[in-house]
Formats: structure tokens, sequence, C-alpha cells
């Protein structure tokens, strides 16, 4: 009994991946900052693109600022990761994610994360798959935090890292923030964010349809 059980709490990340419709996957990360708020209206406009399936990878802090409930696709958290793996046989979480996404984008990117990132360390799910990334797809990071944090001189060498591994900035915002202060920092709006994907979506199908070139080069 206990091992039927074991297993019903393993099978769901691997077979919801299996199961995946859409002609393009889109995985978006989200971490601590408050403008996790945005997740489920992100995830609902990313949908809205035809041809595209979504699947969510949260860190724990995350979780503070939206319901799971909310998110119309499957939101995986660290706790899938082990859960999914006992032996070793059995796929590893973050590997299947990177497989399967043919995008990431990371919105919000908070300050912790993208310090993680730059680092390379990889200590939850969405950083390992980070650390994992196939550097041939698109990874998009939109940072969020406070404006101090932002104006912070290691911020500006962090964003410059990630985009030295080939990562691509949808840069954030003049706002007023949560907190009550003006400046940059906010995420930038969905709008923004969810074009940006489009262009990438838009570049993979023109580049499918392009016809083979004689002897293959």
């Amino acid at each position: 009994m206990a091992n039927m059980q074991a297993d019903s709490l393993r099978a769901p990340p691997k077979l919801d991946l299996l199961t995946s419709c859409g002609n393009f996957h889109v995985l978006v990360g989200v971490t601590g900052s408050v403008a996790a708020v945005k997740l489920p209206l992100l995830v609902s406009q990313l949908l809205e693109i035809p041809g595209v399936d979504v699947r969510v990878v949260t860190t724990e802090h995350a979780c503070h600022f939206y319901d799971p409930g909310d998110v119309d696709v499957r939101v995986y958290s660290d706790v899938d990761e082990w859960q999914l793996w006992s032996k070793r046989s059995d796929p590893v979480l973050h590997i299947e994610l990177r497989r399967w996404a043919d995008l990431l984008v990371i919105a919000p990117l908070d300050a912790n994360t993208l310090g993680k990132i730059a680092s390379g360390i990889c200590d939850n799910l969405l950083t390992c798959v980070v650390r994992a990334w196939d550097p041939s797809r698109p990874l998009l990071f939109c940072p969020a935090m406070n404006t101090a944090m932002w104006n912070h001189p290691i911020t500006s060498r962090q964003v410059d890292t990630l985009k030295e591994f080939g990562y691509v900035e949808v840069p954030c915002i003049f706002k007023e923030l949560v907190c009550g202060d003006r400046g940059k920092g906010a995420m930038a709006e969905l709008s923004v964010i969810v074009d940006v994907v489009n262009q990438y979506i838009q570049k993979a199908a023109e580049s499918s349809q392009e016809p083979a070139r004689p002897g293959g080069k």
C-alpha cells in the first residue's frame, strides 16, 4: 500500500509532461517578488497564443504571493522534484522540464534568485532547471525588486553576467512600487513580456518552415 501511495505521488509530474499539448512549450519560472501576484494573468495571456502549452516552476517564497488554484496550468515546486525520484531509473524533474521546454521565461526574477543564477547556485527546482538549461534555447528574465535593491552596484554586474550567458533581459520599469517607493525596479508590463515571448515563438515557427538546403547545409 505504501508503495502504491508513493507511486501515485510520483506519477503526476511525469505524466503531465507526456500528455502535453501544443507545438511550442513555454516554461514560466516565478520567484519571491511581489510581482508574482501577476502569475495567473501572465499564464492565461500566454495560453491565448495559438499552439502554446505552458507549465510553471515556482520557488517556495513565490507561493506567498499567489494561489496555485488560480493558475490554469500545472505548477511544479521543490516537493515535486523529490517526490518524483526515489531510485536510479526514475526521471529527474529539472532535467525533464529542461527537455520539455522550448523557452524559459522567469517572471518575476527577484534579487535573490538573480544572485543565485549569476553565481551558478542551484539549490531549488527552478535554479536547477536554469543550471541545466540548453543554451540553444531562449531564456528570458524579467527582474523585479525594490528600487534600492535595483540600484545596488552588484545588480548591474549580475544582470550583465546573465546576458553573458546568452540570456535575454526584459528590462524592469519605473513606477510606484507596492512598498510606496517610486523608481526603477518594477517588473515589465505583462503585455511586453508576452510580446517578447511571442516574438521567439514566431521565430521558431518561421525557422521550422524554412526549406532544407541542398546537402543539408
